[in-house]
C-alpha cells in the first residue's frame, strides 16, 4: 500500500529513523545554521519559514488522502531541519490543524538545535508540548567545545546542557545523539571525557550514536583530505563508544539506547543503566575482535 501522501516535498527531506511511518510536514525548509562541517542534507536549500496557508492546505489534502486509503497515522513530524526555529505563533496554529485534521495522531516530533529552544520561553514551550508537540531530536555531537567549534555548530556545550535541561523541564521528551569520531584523532580523548559528562548532566530519554563519515562536498571531506582531521579507525570508533557509554551516568531517567543508523559499523541497543554492562562487554568483545587499522567506507550521503 502506498503511504504518501500528495505534498509537494522541497526534497531532500529527513527524518529520524524513529520517524520512518510518520507523517512529515515540512514547516520550514533547510536548515538556519547549515554550516555544520560534516553535514550536506539541506546545503541545496535556503532556509526558509512556510507559510501557514501552504501548511494548511497539505494538511487538509493529506487528510482527506489518509482517510481514503483508511491509514491513519500515529505519529506527526515536523520539518525540516531545525522546524523548532520557527515562530512559535506558527508551529501553534500547525498544531491546531493537526488536531482538527488528524486527531488521533499520539505525538509530533521535531529536530531542534540548543539555539531554538534557549530562544524560546518556558511557557511556549510548554504551550506546545500541551499540543501533543512533546518530542524533540537534538544533535549534540560532543560535549567538547573544542569539538562544536571544529565542526561549526553554532553553541557550546553548556548551552546544550541549558537546552536539554529546559526541554525536559517543560515536558517534553528528549532524543539526543552523538557522533562517534567526530572530533578526529586529535580529540578524541576530549570528546570521550566531556561527551559523557554532558549525557551524565542532561539525561535524555533516547540516545544515540553515529559513525561521523566524512561526505564528498563538505568541509569535512575536505578536510580530512588535507589531512587537517586524522579519521579513527574501526577500532578506535569503538572504543569511543564504550568510553563514553562506561563513563556516563544516568540518574533521573531510564535511556533507551540505540545504535543501528547505517553508520554504525555493529547495531546495538538497550536500557540504561540497567543495561549498560551488557552493552559495555559486548562493544568490548567487538573492539577485541576488530583488527587494527581497519577503517570505515566513506558513503556519498548520511
Amino acid at each position: 500500500m502506498l503511504l504518501t501522501p500528495p505534498v509537494n516535498y522541497d526534497f531532500p527531506i529527513y527524518r529520524p529513523p524513529s520517524e520512518g511511518r510518520s507523517f512529515l510536514i515540512q514547516v520550514t525548509i533547510g536548515c538556519s545554521n547549515n554550516k555544520c562541517t560534516y553535514c550536506d542534507m539541506y546545503r541545496s536549500k535556503n532556509y526558509r519559514v512556510r507559510k501557514i496557508e501552504e501548511i494548511e492546505k497539505e494538511i487538509i489534502e493529506s487528510s482527506l488522502y489518509y482517510q481514503q486509503i483508511g491509514y491513519y497515522p500515529e505519529k506527526i513530524f515536523l520539518c525540516d531541519g531545525d522546524a523548532l526555529g520557527a515562530p512559535t505563533s506558527l508551529l501553534e496554529k500547525v498544531l491546531e490543524l493537526i488536531h482538527t485534521y488528524f486527531p488521533n495522531v499520539k505525538r509530533v516530533g521535531i529536530y531542534a538545535t540548543a539555539e531554538n529552544i534557549l530562544l524560546k520561553s518556558r511557557d511556549e514551550l510548554k504551550s506546545l508540548a500541551s499540543k501533543k508537540l512533546s518530542i524533540a531530536y537534538l544533535g549534540l555531537e560532543s560535549g567538547a567545545d573544542e569539538v562544536l567549534h571544529m565542526i561549526v555548530k553554532g553553541n557550546s556545550s553548556q548551552e546544550m546542557v541549558e537546552a536539554s535541561l529546559k526541554i525536559k523541564e517543560s515536558g517534553w521528551e528528549l532524543s539526543t545523539m552523538a557522533m562517534l569520531g567526530v572530533g578526529g584523532r586529535k580529540f578524541s580523548s576530549i570528546h570521550m571525557e566531556k561527551t559523557a559528562e554532558v549525557l551524565s548532566l542532561t539525561s535524555p530519554h533516547y540516545f544515540s550514536f553515529l559513525v561521523t563519515r566524512p561526505v564528498e562536498g563538505t568541509p569535512f571531506y575536505k578536510m580530512v583530505e588535507r589531512n587537517l582531521i586524522e579519521l579513527l579507525s574501526e577500532k578506535e570508533l569503538l572504543n569511543e563508544m564504550y568510553c563514553i557509554l562506561e563513563r556516563a551516568t544516568f540518574r533521573d531517567n531510564n535511556v533507551l539506547f540505540r545504535a543501528n543508523h547505517v553508520s554504525n559499523m555493529h547495531p546495538i541497543g538497550g536500557v540504561l543503566p540497567q543495561d549498560k554492562e551488557k552493552i559495555t562487554k559486548q562493544i568490548k568483545k567487538w573492539y577485541d575482535q576488530t583488527p587494527e587499522g581497519v577503517y570505515p567506507g566513506f558513503p556519498r550521503q548520511m
